[in-house]
């Protein structure tokens, strides 16, 4: 479609150059068949010299250039090709003897050169501006589907966030403490409410704190230990310079829940998870151990968790942070985070 477009145009823009000028001549009384065969030949050169100067533009990169770098080469193009043409056209035209004593005046020779550059010029600001256009548009596009790609992936990690089965196995879980142990049921509660305010509130934020992060992991973990009970054995050895980084809202909490949920909840006796974090070449590297078993099926982007974080993390490091997760052991998972430094561009609220 759109080489047809092109033909149209570049054939089109000929003929009604060549007609737009027998039309001039005609006016004027001095339309002859010489001169009708004349606009042929231009009509043809222009053509097939235009459609080599396109092919030249393409070869040499000129679309991919600045308009500052590009201005200058056009217009010395120009000349030049008007210049093969007229002497060209002449050349033929003089085999076929219509030619005109034109080409005696150098003052003449100078002028049809000059008339011919001019439209050559104007037909590659035509070319310029036709593809500018076009990668407007698709930039335009991309764009759109861009902002499409991260509108879904923020719904996921809402969806994420406000998890309904971990809500509703946390509330039965607070629910059975209340007879049973009235304090540690209110302070559950506090716990939930914290997880939940933060959720709500740092959904905004592109990066928070590593320690922030960190509280809603413990505040998480912590109802998880109420549900699980001695079937959760948590360790933790986190670097100091851990602080010092910025990390994805959420994201921590959503793989140690991965580790949970599709590990140690499986097992019937419970597991161990462990959270250890390292700094190391300006990188924040974070691995989470886990009780359990990856199945071969599952290694790919195991979980609706996992293909959100990996979407996440290309959305705001590219290809800085990686994201791996495996089997270490026939007893243990390991996933691991590595995370560039990055400036806070957001604070939670308190």
């Amino acid at each position: 479609m759109k080489k047809k477009l092109y033909w149209i145009c570049q054939l089109g823009g000929w003929l009604v150059f060549v007609l737009f000028q027998c039309v001039f001549e005609k006016l004027n009384g001095t339309f002859t068949l010489s001169f009708a065969l004349s606009q042929f030949i231009l009509f043809s050169f222009g053509v097939i010299i235009s459609h080599l100067y396109r092919n030249l533009i393409i070869q040499l990169g000129w679309l991919r250039l600045k308009t500052l770098f590009v201005i200058p080469l056009v217009i010395l193009a120009s000349l030049f090709i008007a210049t093969l043409h007229e002497y060209g056209q002449y050349g033929v035209e003089t085999l076929l003897g219509i030619a005109a004593n034109k080409h005696q005046n150098t003052v003449v020779i100078l002028s049809a050169v000059l008339n011919l550059a001019f439209v050559y010029f104007f037909w590659s600001l035509i070319y310029f501006l036709f593809h500018f256009i076009q990668n407007y548009k698709k930039a335009e596009i991309e764009n759109l589907k861009w902002q499409a790609n991260i509108n879904e992936i923020e719904l996921n990690k809402l969806k994420s966030q406000l998890n309904p089965h971990f809500m509703f196995n946390a509330m039965n879980s607070i629910r059975a403490l209340v007879d049973e142990n009235p304090q540690k049921s209110k302070e559950a509660i506090t716990q939930l409410s914290n997880l939940l305010r933060n959720t709500l509130q740092m959904g905004k934020n592109k990066v928070i704190t590593f320690d922030e992060e960190l509280k809603i992991v413990n505040d998480y973990l912590a109802l998880e230990a109420v549900r699980y009970e001695e079937r959760l054995q948590v360790k933790m050895e986190i670097d100091k310079q851990s602080s010092e980084f910025s990390v994805p809202p959420l994201m921590l909490q959503t793989l140690v829940e991965n580790g949970i949920k599709h590990g140690i909840s499986k097992l019937t006796a419970g597991g161990q998870l462990e959270l250890i974090t390292r700094v190391h070449n300006h990188k924040l590297m974070i691995t989470i151990r886990n009780s359990g078993q990856l199945k071969e099926t599952q290694q790919s982007d195991s979980g609706f968790g996992i293909i959100n974080t990996r979407q996440r993390l290309k959305l705001l490091y590219a290809d800085q942070a990686t994201l791996t997760i495996a089997n270490e052991t026939p007893e243990f998972v390991v996933t691991q985070l590595t995370l560039p430094r990055q400036v806070i561009t957001h604070q939670s609220g308190s």
